[in-house]
């Protein structure tokens, strides 16, 4: 082209030069995948994978907890279907405390009579000192737990007054229930909050409940038969 002055020299333009494997290893980073956050996210994946199956080993290895429950109608009929004297004194006295807020509520004599045996249908007054007509508690349940996680200290048994209608039904009250208590007064409801039941009177049994408080199996039954 000569020799113009004028001329503008050709510049050839600076490339990057590229980093092989062995650089990126230096730098932290696996050459392979180029970001170290994947490798990090791999090897904990791997580890959870190998814990999961130590997780599920101590979850079916949890113990059972066996729990004996059942429908008395005395004290002493319960002390010969569960051996424990003491635990069926002190259910029988915590349902008599309940018993009158519990119990079916009727504005009258004629009307618990239509449901329960004339004998039974007394005047009651709840806790709260409403006077009420309604069926004397005619047994108790208690639910008690027989085996411990733990080595917890023994619970008290769980304990509800229990009422029998003229057809030899029997009935509890309800989970969250509130006995005949579900009127303004309270009188009058009848045996609305009771739930029926149709458990054997003064026979033990055993249920065992899993590790996560599911029933598993009714076990083993125990008692004498009695009214």
């Amino acid at each position: 082209m000569g020799n113009d002055e004028n001329e503008i020299p050709f510049i050839f333009p600076t490339l990057p030069i590229p980093v092989v494997g062995e650089d990126l290893a230096s730098l932290g980073i696996d050459p392979y995948t180029g970001h170290e956050a994947m490798k990090r996210s791999r090897t904990t994946a791997l580890l959870l994978m190998s814990a999961a199956p130590l997780l599920f080993t101590a979850c079916q290895k949890e113990p059972e907890v066996k729990v004996q429950e059942g429908l008395y109608t005395s004290v002493e009929a319960c002390t010969e279907a569960t051996g424990d004297p003491s635990s069926c004194r002190n259910a029988f006295a915590e349902a008599q405390k309940q018993a009158a807020d519990a119990a079916p509520k009727y504005a009258s004599k004629e009307a618990c009579e239509k449901d329960y045996k004339p004998e039974q249908c007394v005047q009651q007054h709840t806790s709260a000192g409403t006077s009420f007509i309604g069926p004397m508690m005619m047994g108790f349940f208690m639910s008690q737990m027989l085996s411990n996680r733990g080595g917890l200290a023994p619970q008290a048994p769980a304990s509800a007054p229990a009422y029998q209608d003229k057809n030899a039904g029997w009935a509890r009250p309800a989970p969250g229930g509130t006995g005949g208590l579900n009127t303004a007064s309270g009188i009058g409801a009848g045996k609305a909050g009771l739930a029926p039941v149709t458990s054997e009177p003064n026979r033990a049994v055993t249920a065992s409940r899993g590790g996560f408080g599911n029933t598993s199996a009714r076990r083993s039954t125990s008692g004498s038969y009695g009214g």
